[in-house]
């Protein structure tokens, strides 16, 4: 049954607003992000000012105190943030775009977890790595969930589980909402970059999940959801290109990150080492290198932004996005982490190896990046060949996340 209590309200900030707010947090998150590295979770001082500045609540609809924002909003935010730290805008990129799955969940399941803090957190795994049995009223569900990115700082958790009959044949794949205090976290994130996102195992142990806190993924797929709410275009929006794409906010702004680093070192003067140059901002190959790292970035950015306008645009329609533009999607995920990662070669390059010094911020930039945009769901080689299938009409595809 729909509860009609009522929900605390915020203010809802336009996007232009949201975008200030992120770009005066990148001092605060730069300097912090040394300490979220060694911590291996994100400053908690960083996840104060997130909060005060309604960073979290993104895709949190209205009517529940949120700012129900478009993604190229959200894409334009995650990337600002991801200049200051890889780690903070990766975990504030998957909260949000958890938060935005349960409002594809029914409003009974939209208040469970909003309806008393609209700041709320969300975590997700979307593999059904887990068994479930079928019990009256829901499952009963035991597994181990990996790179559970965000965990550290959520409330709730929406973790991939089979569907499965009264005889246990499965019989759909489900994302099934648990609160947070029901499951364990195991402390396994011990990786190269993106080291403070914590995306360690989330565990559940026989845990009960009511059936209404079960999304059919198959059906997500398809651009079937069970919200009510039909009317808000956000939660229209076509499933698999939305969890890919916001990957990618990410490795542009990573990107930008090694050139902001890259020009303040050039602006104090120093030389290159073994040549006749004083100055390495005088060096023809210096310019030309930076020029094209920063065409490459302004491509990543540009098809990033031709991505969320596309996701955008259909949603606004109300008309699911045909399987190929889907798949251009999925293409322009992986074509913006390579354009990323070509334009941070060339910055470290210019940079030299005094790039990799500890006490260099490009070296971490580099490892967030490096680390972060070979998630499976970006995966740029794999992106193409669905994409290639898709342009010559070729039906059987390589995965059903398209």
């Amino acid at each position: 049954m729909t509860t009609t209590a009522a929900v605390p309200q915020t203010t809802t900030a336009p996007a232009a607003a949201l975008k200030e707010r992120a770009a005066a947090l990148v001092p605060l998150l730069r300097e912090n992000a040394a300490r979220t590295e060694a911590d291996r979770a994100v400053a908690q001082e960083n996840i104060a000012a997130l909060t005060e500045a309604g960073l979290f609540r993104l895709t949190v609809p209205r009517r529940l105190g949120g700012h129900e924002t478009d993604f190229r909003t959200f894409l334009e935010i995650t990337s600002e943030l991801a200049r200051g730290c890889g780690s903070t805008a990766w975990v504030t990129t998957l909260v949000n775009v958890c938060n935005w799955m349960v409002g594809l969940y029914p409003e009974q399941v939209q208040r469970e977890v909003w309806g008393e803090n609209p700041d709320a957190r969300v975590c997700g795994v979307l593999a059904p790595s887990a068994t479930t049995r079928a019990v009256e009223g829901g499952f009963v569900v035991t597994g181990r969930w990996g790179f559970a990115s965000g965990s550290l700082h959520a409330q709730w958790a929406s973790l991939g589980i089979p569907v499965v009959d009264a005889s246990g044949q499965q019989i759909d794949q489900g994302a099934a909402l648990v609160p947070m205090h029901e499951l364990t976290i195991e402390d396994t994130w011990y990786v190269a970059g993106m080291r403070g996102t914590g995306s360690n195992t989330l565990v559940a142990d026989e845990v009960f999940v009511p059936a209404h806190r079960v999304l059919s993924v198959t059906q997500g797929v398809q651009g079937t959801y069970p919200t009510e709410h039909k009317d808000e275009a956000l939660y229209r929006s076509a499933l698999v290109p939305v969890l890919a794409l916001v990957l990618a906010g990410p490795q542009v702004g990573l990107a930008q990150a090694g050139m902001d680093v890259v020009t303040a070192s050039l602006a104090k003067g120093r030389g290159i080492s073994y040549t006749f140059y004083e100055k390495a901002g005088e060096s023809p190959s210096t310019q030309i290198q930076l020029a094209e790292a920063a065409q490459l970035i302004d491509t990543a950015r540009l098809h990033l932004m031709r991505a969320a306008d596309d996701i955008d645009s259909w949603a606004a329609r109300g008309e699911y996005m045909p399987f190929e533009t889907r798949a251009r999607v999925r293409m322009d995920t992986g074509y913006v982490a390579r354009r990323s990662r070509e334009a941070l070669d060339l910055l470290l390059s210019i940079q030299g190896a005094g790039s990799f010094a500890e006490a260099n911020p490009l070296q971490r930039i580099w490892r967030d990046q490096e680390t972060s945009s070979r998630h499976a769901v970006i995966n740029p080689a794999i992106a193409g060949e669905l994409y290639g299938r898709s342009l010559l009409g070729i039906q059987e595809q390589v995965t059903p996340l398209i």
